[in-house]
């Protein structure tokens, strides 16, 4: 009995002495002695074979409390790189403190690190620890090129047991002998990213063959994190740095010319102050104008006169107007000053300064900052436009809705100072081959003009006007709009009358009217159907008759209607008559008296040229349709 006690004593002696060696941290050899002096001593194979197995489990644990040692050295080496490299300042100073670090913490003969040329294409060698080669020092690599090449192309991380072997990368002369001569072997290349963005590639290599670790992966890839942060940080800085110099200088300039910067705040301040007051375009330019004692032109970005103050009509010169996009500057140009009115690279249109050849330094730097000026109110316009327009074409679409409240439209359209009480007239527009925004916007520019509506219904961009004549208005509009667009605008109107209930009618009648022009060939004009006369009945998409005989024949109509008489059948006898007094006497069975005071009435009614062979071919069409759609027939007619 005294021997399995015995056994369990000496198992639990190198047990515990297991324990006592991974509390140390001794060396994986020693946890091999425990069972190796049981089995000296003469134990029993059982306790032996039980330390064996306890010692193997201990390596186990001491091997993974190993690694997390190693990993805990790792993360506070990063922890202090990180914290090393946020107290630097300078850019070359943090990327030798990068590649020093990698060096330290991955133990490779070189380290170094290039950044990505955006002009160039490429990636350049920018600092290197622990490499003798010059050649290497200055080594250029194009996208995709080498194993640098590759990371800096595909942003992933590469490694490479013996670079000069390996097939995987696109070798060149260069590369391979630079490589050659700095005898590199094992390389590790990670990319420096900020966000999606690669600046860079951070390498560690070793002058003989080996292969990296996927913890020497992980560590290098963490490192190279820190450092596109610590590179940005510091190329801000740099660049604070650069912009507070040339403030300094800038400033020292501006202190030994006090006088011109304060004319330069004051006019600044000025003409500010002028815009957020709610200044227009010709209180600007007649501002500078003042400032600059000369005579002030501004033009938009398609050279449209938009004030002239004390100056006569000039047109931008463009080369001027792109030299100065192009510098940023004003410049001089035949005795005048241009400079553009930019927002950001857009080109907004332009100011000339005119009467001025001898500006100075200061004014030139004045006049620029008017421009900038100019830019402001030129945006804080195109934006309320823009809103504005949205807004009155939401509104022009409700208008032509057939289910829309004419009540409450009209309210609306009142708050945006549109009366749709007064005569108005519909313009349907087709632009041929002008894109549809360039289209909508020069018809937003002529309803803000004329007081009206504008916006895109059924595919058709569509213009709300007063007008007294449509068809004078819409030949007017097709050249002002077609100017504007730089090609043929065709315009069909209609006349919108009394109440917004009447304006998808007057919709329908324009779409007809349009589509008669474009059938007559009558592209980059404008008219009416009345106008068009019977030729628009037949060639509109869809004939209104009814609306066509009470726009030929409505006088007589209504004065049949009030008197009870017929001239509208006395007209269809005269007709076909052939134009004849006699015959139509005979017809009518009155006397050939009765029938000229008949026929004078009816020219009172209709006009003095309805006898004229085209007014003549309409009236008998009109009466031919008010027959057969069943107009009354000849009857008693008073005199």
């Amino acid at each position: 009995m005294l021997t399995p006690v015995t056994d369990r004593a000496g198992e639990g002696a190198g047990l515990r002495e297991l324990l006592g060696l991974l509390a140390r941290g001794a060396p994986a050899e020693d946890f091999a002695r425990p069972a190796a002096a049981a089995r000296a001593a003469g134990a029993p194979a059982g306790e032996v074979a039980a330390l064996e197995e306890a010692a193997r489990v201990a390596l186990e644990v001491h091997g993974t409390l190993l690694r997390h040692r190693t990993r805990e050295a790792e993360l506070t080496a990063l922890f202090d790189t990180a914290g090393d490299l946020a107290a630097l300042r300078d850019l070359d100073a943090v990327l030798r403190a990068i590649t020093h670090r990698a060096r330290q913490l991955l133990h490779t003969d070189v380290t170094y690190l290039s950044l990505n040329d955006e002009a160039a294409g490429d990636t350049f060698m920018r600092v290197t620890e622990g490499s003798v080669s010059a050649a290497f020092q200055q080594l250029r690599l194009g996208m995709g090129e080498g194993l640098g090449g590759l990371v800096a192309q595909t942003a992933r991380p590469y490694a490479t047991g013996d670079y000069q072997g390996d097939p995987r990368f696109r070798h060149t002369r260069a590369i391979d002998g630079a490589v050659a001569e700095e005898d590199l072997h094992a390389i590790l290349g990670v990319p420096l990213r900020l966000g999606a963005r690669v600046i860079g590639v951070l390498f560690a290599a070793d002058r003989r063959p080996r292969a990296f670790s996927a913890r020497e992966v992980a560590l290098l890839s963490s490192l190279a994190d820190h450092a596109a942060i610590a590179i940005d940080g510091a190329r801000l800085l740099e660049e604070t740095r650069r912009a507070l110099a040339e403030l300094n200088a800038a400033s020292r300039t501006i202190q030994e010319n006090s006088d011109a910067l304060r004319r330069a705040e004051e006019a600044h301040d000025r003409l500010t102050g002028l815009v957020l007051r709610g200044g227009d375009i010709t209180e600007v330019a007649a501002a500078i104008g003042t400032l600059l004692d000369g005579g002030t032109l501004i033009h938009d970005a398609d050279g449209v006169e938009l004030a002239r103050v004390r100056a006569h009509p000039l047109a931008p010169p463009s080369p001027a107007v792109a030299a100065s996009r192009g510098s940023g500057r004003a410049v001089p140009r035949e005795g005048s000053w241009v400079c553009a009115v930019l927002a950001g690279p857009e080109l907004l249109g332009s100011v000339t300064l005119t009467g001025r050849a001898d500006l100075d330094d200061a004014g030139r730097r004045l006049f620029e900052r008017a421009a900038t000026v100019t830019a402001l109110l030129l945006l804080l316009r195109r934006q309320v436009a823009e809103t504005e327009d949205r807004i009155r074409g939401e509104l022009l679409g409700d208008l032509l809705s057939p289910s829309a409240d004419p009540a409450g439209l009209a309210v609306r359209a009142r708050r945006l100072g549109v009366d749709l009480g007064q005569p108005h007239a519909l313009f349907v527009l087709h632009g041929g081959g002008a894109p549809r925004p360039r289209l909508l916007a020069a018809a937003a520019h002529q309803a803000r003009e004329r007081g009206g509506l504008a916006g895109v219904h059924h595919d058709h961009v569509v213009l709300l006007a007063p007008s007294r004549s449509a068809g004078a208005d819409a030949s007017g509009l097709a050249g002002a709009l077609g100017r504007a667009v730089g090609g043929p605008v065709t315009v069909g109107a209609a006349r919108a009358e009394g109440s917004p209930a009447v304006l998808p009618a007057a919709h329908a009648e324009a779409l007809r009217c349009l589509a008669s022009l474009r059938a007559l060939g009558r592209e980059g004009d404008g008219g009416t159907l009345a106008e068009l006369g019977f030729l628009g009945m037949l060639l509109g998409d869809r004939a209104d008759l009814p609306a066509y005989v009470r726009e030929t024949l409505g006088p007589l109509l209504d004065y049949d209607e009030r008197r009870g008489s017929d001239l509208v059948g006395t007209l269809r006898v005269y007709f076909a008559s052939g134009m004849s007094q006699a015959r139509a006497k005979d017809a009518l069975h009155v006397h050939v008296n009765t029938v000229v005071q008949r026929l004078e009435r009816i020219g009172r009614l209709l006009g003095p040229d309805w006898q004229s062979p085209d007014r003549a071919l309409e009236l008998q069409l009109a009466l031919r349709l008010h027959q057969v759609s069943g107009g009354a027939a000849p009857g008693p007619s008073a005199p």
